[in-house]
């Protein structure tokens, strides 16, 4: 893929929507490309999370374990997903496990590509923010939606 359409793929990302070709050409020329074979895994629950990645073709089956060990289906991430957008802020572990369901390829956003585009671009950490804060805020409702399940 060249150069513009590494930019095309990032501006289809929600969490990149808003920012301009120009400032989404950092990332895409610091990105690294990685491809991945059906059924290996991209990485695995519980593993360091030191970047993101963007799914750039094919598609990916998103797993965790459940209580009692048993692995569940949570979900599936294709063309334009950002897998472990927080990895890109902070050190966390992985919260799932991602295996290519077909032959796939990504993009690897690292955290300090990101933090990089963060210091250049002042006005994209606002925005950056901005969204984070709302997803955050939908998953605290969300749990508060659950909680009284679990009393």
């Amino acid at each position: 893929m060249s150069l513009n359409d590494d930019i095309t793929l990032l501006s289809s990302v929600p969490l990149f929507a808003e920012i301009d070709r120009e400032k989404l050409r950092l990332i895409a020329f610091g990105a690294e490309r990685r491809r991945v074979s059906a059924g290996q895994e991209l990485f695995r629950e519980g593993a360091p999370a030191d970047c993101a990645y963007a799914v750039s073709h094919g598609r990916f089956r998103l797993t965790q374990l459940d209580a009692e060990g048993r692995l569940r289906l949570v979900g599936m991430a294709e063309r334009g997903a950002l897998l472990s957008e927080l990895a890109m802020i902070s050190l966390v572990a992985r919260k799932l496990t991602a295996t290519a369901d077909e032959d796939s390829e990504v993009m690897r956003i690292p955290r300090a590509l990101f933090h990089r585009m963060l210091e250049e671009y002042p006005d994209v950490a606002l925005m950056v923010e901005a969204r984070l804060r709302g997803s955050l805020q939908g998953m605290i409702a969300e749990a508060a939606e659950l909680a009284p399940r679990f009393s």
